[in-house]
């Protein structure tokens, strides 16, 4: 028995809601592509072509524990050698350095309330006509919330049942409602994380969303390593990886087939939002409106930042094209500048809501994105076989951005938006950006709890 990747075509509307191994059993209307056991005929990378991939990258260590394994786990190895992207380390420990940092105007609330309805109008012919998508970014967990399951299912009701993936669907269909036209979401999660979400949203009847319209999807994995650059085990037989950071998704949705339902379906536009913020406002018809209205490659929704000190990453131009400058990149000078009318010039952080237009999204698979290294507390398995699971950071995780994206792709709208009504982010259990913070936030915006 081996394993390969192999491509399928069939005809189905439920895909996205079944586990594709089960896929020879119905038809689907698109391309996906899966992992799958079979029989014969087929030859995988062997041992020496491991041990010479290996060496041009100096891990050959990954095979330390080869001969322990049964025929099944060598051959998943050499799978998973074969189609790991090394390159990721040497690019990931070399940064590019920042260029020159300006400010830039920002589409404020008043401006905005001068056009509105009119914007309303464009965003909302756009939307009836199916030119709007939806992507979520779920491969998360729910670790730091005291949960081993994917974070959207994390339940922040206090006298009823209320899940985060919940509150997402409930904003989007403020939008169905409004425009009497289902809008295509596509859900993306990680390899840790897919089955369970799936199972969940079928579970609870999509929360009453069309499943016709829902599509889920599997994120990229990236090798993780110590802070020298030498690839984890997590397991004597499988390399260490992790997600590959918030800037895979198109890629992702490409290996994935999505972009056929795209194309398909005529959408020229995808709303990207976080799963974490449980008041976002997605497919938002005045925000859509601005984009295409200014046209504009891209809108990123924005909102004042709470003090010159908030750690939120926030929206100028470098080199004189849309960026992101995170807030650990911020200096003082730049936190407390303020412009003629005494305001802060760097004010407005991003909340994650962004507007790509798909035609240009597709001019970014010629190009790489930057990788980004995260420092990160990292399982592995030791020089004497045995499972370590650190205290501290150990090693680094290999990430692309989507703060990346908006820079390369020429144009961005920055939109603000209220944050009290559109950002509850829940990234800690208690404190700040917490639980209790989103269920008061929720409170205020009518949501019942």
């Amino acid at each position: 028995m081996c394993y390969r990747t192999i491509q399928v075509t069939f005809f189905d509307r439920f895909i996205s809601m079944i586990n594709p191994i089960h896929l020879r059993e119905v038809g689907v209307r698109f391309t996906v592509y899966f992992s799958q056991v079979i029989t014969g005929g087929y030859s995988i990378m062997n041992y020496n072509e491991a041990v010479a991939k290996l060496q041009r990258y100096g891990q050959e260590h990954l095979l330390k524990y080869y001969e322990e394994l049964d025929a099944q786990e060598k051959e998943a190895l050499l799978v998973q050698i074969e189609s790991t992207d090394f390159n990721v380390i040497k690019a990931g420990r070399c940064p590019s350095p920042r260029g020159v940092i300006t400010p830039l105007e920002i589409m404020t609330l008043d401006k905005i309330e001068a056009s509105k309805q009119h914007l309303f109008e464009v965003g909302i012919k756009a939307i009836k006509a199916g030119k709007v998508g939806a992507v979520l970014l779920a491969g998360g967990m729910g670790t730091r919330l005291g949960s081993d399951e994917p974070k959207g299912m994390y339940d922040i009701g206090v006298t009823r049942q209320l899940y985060i993936f919940e509150c997402i669907v409930n904003n989007l269909m403020d939008v169905v409602k409004q425009t009497d036209t289902w809008i295509q979401l596509f859900v993306m999660t990680s390899e840790k994380n897919n089955d369970d979400t799936i199972a969940f949203f079928k579970k609870h009847d999509f929360f009453g969303y069309n499943p016709e319209h829902v599509a889920f999807f599997v994120q990229d994995m990236a090798p993780t390593s110590d802070t020298n650059g030498k690839v984890f085990l997590e397991e004597k037989g499988r390399i260490s990886t992790s997600p590959n950071g918030n800037g895979g998704w198109y890629l992702s949705m490409k290996k994935s087939g999505m972009l056929d339902i795209v194309k398909t379906r005529g959408i020229e536009w995808l709303n990207v939002f976080a799963v974490d913020n449980v008041l976002q406002r997605t497919a938002d018809p005045v925000f859509v409106g601005a984009v295409i209205e200014g046209n504009f490659s891209a809108g990123c929704k924005v909102v004042r930042k709470i003090n010159p000190e908030e750690n939120i990453g926030v929206l100028c131009m470098e080199d004189g094209k849309p960026s992101i400058v995170e807030y650990y990149e911020l200096t003082d000078d730049m936190r407390y500048e303020k412009n003629d009318r005494g305001e802060y010039i760097y004010n407005f952080g991003t909340i994650l809501n962004f507007l790509f237009k798909e035609s240009e999204l597709a001019n970014l698979l010629e190009k790489e994105l930057p990788i980004h290294v995260v420092e990160r507390k990292i399982p592995y398995i030791d020089e004497n076989g045995n499972l370590v699971k650190p205290e501290q950071p150990n090693g680094y995780k290999y990430e692309q951005h989507i703060n990346d994206m908006v820079h390369m792709i020429g144009s961005c709208l920055p939109f603000e938006v209220l944050r009290e009504h559109e950002f509850a982010p829940i990234k800690n259990k208690e404190g700040i950006d917490s639980v209790e913070t989103a269920r008061e936030l929720l409170r205020k915006n009518g949501v019942i709890l």
